[in-house]
């Protein structure tokens, strides 16, 4: 299904992108193919390591995977795992629900969108791909209906956690929700459990998200398998920082 006409320059050899929803199991592989590169070779997740070579879980299924390809080696290069409140719905219960209570977001879920799993091939990082893939999730959100995102930003806990820990305590109070908005980790990654001297790198999603206007809903949480510190996001589209606004929004309204 194709959401947007638009492609991109990205590389130094100058691909073309577009950017779509699969619409094909096949095209469900390539999209569990790319992230398996990303989050499991790349990051050298051993023990998530498979013979199939597939990043899969239950939620693909009901989820839709936007997808950036490059149309002259057919390569999909990005990737986004996107959830409507009604795949929400038929699966039961959000994937952040594993690592957070979202009790407090409940009056929201008819009108939540959680976007997850975001991927780039490592050749294609010049920021093209991403801009694509806001494009093509405010599209979807259009569809949906929905007038809030959610997802998680990881942090690397390769370090120790100094960098996890780090970072959440260099956000300012404005980056924190409203109480009303506040989600409870399962289990709470110990950002007070720190070494002094640090200097917070902030990971590229979590600065876009921030960025475009996003909250931090409370501690992160700890998730073992892909040794990470969760940060749990929600943007209102009312409150999107008006450039990203004019830019992503207008792009939606071309489909």
């Amino acid at each position: 299904m194709q959401l947007l006409t638009n492609a991109g320059a990205a590389s130094s050899s100058e691909a073309k992108l577009t950017v779509s929803l699969a619409s094909t199991q096949e095209e469900v592989r390539e999209v569990q193919r790319l992230r398996y590169k990303v989050f499991i070779e790349t990051m050298g997740l051993s023990a998530l390591a498979n013979a199939d070579g597939l990043d899969s879980d239950e939620f693909d299924a009901y989820c839709d995977h936007l997808i950036v390809r490059d149309t002259k080696t057919l390569r999909v290069v990005g990737t986004y795992r996107l959830m409507s409140p009604h795949g929400a719905r038929r699966m039961g219960r959000y994937y952040s629900e594993q690592e957070f209570d979202l009790g407090r977001l409940d009056n929201l879920r008819s009108s939540i969108a959680e976007a997850g799993r975001a991927c780039i091939d490592p050749d294609y990082r010049s920021g093209s791909v991403i801009m694509l893939l806001w494009a093509g999730l405010a599209a979807f959100m259009r569809r949906e209906r929905c007038d809030y995102l959610m997802g998680c930003a990881s942090v690397s806990l390769a370090d120790g956690g100094h960098n996890a820990a780090a970072l959440y305590h260099a956000l300012d109070q404005s980056s924190f929700s409203p109480a009303e908005y506040r989600v409870t980790p399962h289990v709470p990654f110990p950002v007070h459990e720190r070494e002094s001297g640090h200097v917070a790198q902030m990971p590229p999603l979590l600065k876009g998200y921030l960025r475009s206007g996003a909250w931090v809903c409370g501690d992160p949480a700890w998730d073992p398998d892909f040794h990470s510190a969760d940060f749990f996001l929600l943007l209102p589209l009312s409150k999107l920082d008006g450039r990203y606004a004019r830019h992503y929004l207008k792009e939606a309204r071309t489909t």
